[in-house]
């Protein structure tokens, strides 16, 4: 990864460009394995390599991918990995023009849309999970009566928490600690609502 840090997509055309479907999943499946080629990430997907190589080429035109040095053993073989450590999208960013705000939510969607997609396939497949992983499996909402302030603080909290987790387990796993070790999706939201 070239940055450590998350990047915030503030632009409508790399906005655009990441709000395909099969490019959210591409990233989602880079950003796990953290360098692969297009081979691998097609076998992920279920999609041609050729079309998985096309979708990689755009995400890496808008500097959202980028090619991984010092992997293969064939010059022919390109490896990719992610440009940062994630990335932002807020709504601020994407108001001043109605174009933009309606495909910033029209990514919103498509991201909250696979998210539960993947929730429903955990829910499909949970019977045939271990016993530990179907105790630590959880779901839960939280109902809070917060500010604004309150709301941009306890997501700052929430997502410094996650990172050192997730930071933790990469560290022990290239420590060889791979035993029993899965990718595990956290979907957090925070919003204002009213009854």
């Amino acid at each position: 990864m070239a940055s450590d840090e998350s990047r915030r997509v503030s632009d409508l055309g790399t906005l655009k460009a990441f709000g395909h479907p099969l490019r959210m999943k591409l990233y989602r499946a880079l950003y796990i394995a953290r360098q692969a080629t297009a081979s691998q990430l097609a076998e992920q997907v279920d999609e041609a390599v050729s079309l998985v190589s096309y979708h990689l080429r755009k995400l890496a035109e808008h500097g959202l991918i980028e090619e991984a040095e010092g992997q293969g053993s064939d010059a022919r073989e390109r490896w990719w990995q992610p440009a940062s450590k994630g990335l932002r999208f807020h709504d601020e960013d994407f108001r001043d023009a109605p174009e933009k705000a309606a495909t910033h939510a029209a990514v919103s969607r498509l991201s909250f849309e696979q998210h539960v997609d993947m929730y429903r396939r955990h829910l499909d497949a949970t019977p045939a999970w271990a016993p530990e992983w179907r105790r630590a499996s959880f779901s839960s909402e939280y109902l809070a009566r917060l500010n604004p302030e309150e709301l941009a603080a306890l997501e700052r909290e929430m997502d410094a928490l996650v990172e050192r987790y997730e930071a933790q387990g990469r560290t022990r796993q290239e420590a060889g600690d791979t035993e029993n070790r899965e990718n595990v999706a956290l979907h957090l939201y925070g919003f204002p609502f009213r009854t």
